[in-house]
C-alpha cells in the first residue's frame, strides 16, 4: 500500500473549511463526485463508527482514528458494504484517510493523505481534485450569515 497526498489552498477560514468537509449538509455536496447521493451516518468523535454510503447500499466501514477540530480528522477505512453487507476482509482494510487542515493569514490548506492500493490509485488521482474544488468552491461561496 501507498500513501497518496492531494492539496489545495481555501480562501477560508479553517472553521469554515472544517464545517464544509465534516457538516451535515455541506459533506453529500462534495462527496457528491465520489457517488451521487453519497451519505455519512456518524459523530464524527474519535473512536466512533462511521459508514459511508452510496445511497444504494454500497459504502465502507470505518472508525474515527482521531478528531482535532478545524485541524485535523483521521478516518481508519475498515472494510466495505456490498448491497448492505459489511465485508471487513479487504487488503486495504486498516488504510487511513487523513485531512489536515493549516490557517495562515484567513486562508486555509488542506491537505488529504491516504493509503491506496494500486487498483484504486487511478481512480482517487482523478477525482480527489475534483472533490478538493468542490469543498473549495462551498467554503469560500457558502454565507455563513443569517438572512433578515
Amino acid at each position: 500500500m501507498e500513501k497518496i497526498e492531494f492539496k489545495t489552498t481555501i480562501n477560508a477560514k479553517a472553521e469554515k473549511v472544517w464545517a464544509v468537509l465534516f457538516g451535515v449538509e455541506t459533506y453529500p455536496k462534495w462527496t457528491s463526485v465520489f457517488a451521487e447521493g453519497s451519505t455519512v451516518e456518524t459523530d464524527w468523535k474519535k473512536g466512533s463508527r462511521a459508514l459511508f454510503s452510496d445511497g444504494k447500499g454500497d459504502g465502507m466501514v470505518a472508525v474515527i482514528q482521531d478528531n482535532i477540530p478545524n485541524r485535523y480528522m483521521s478516518i481508519k477505512h475498515l472494510g466495505e458494504i456490498k448491497d448492505g453487507k459489511e465485508n471487513l476482509n479487504q487488503d486495504w482494510s486498516e488504510s487511513l484517510e487523513n485531512y489536515t487542515l493549516e490557517e495562515k493569514d484567513g486562508k486555509t490548506e488542506l491537505t488529504i493523505d491516504m493509503d491506496i492500493i494500486e487498483d484504486w490509485k487511478a481512480y482517487f488521482e482523478k477525482i480527489w481534485p475534483k472533490a478538493l474544488d468542490k469543498v473549495k468552491e462551498l467554503a469560500e461561496n457558502e454565507h455563513d450569515h443569517i438572512e433578515t
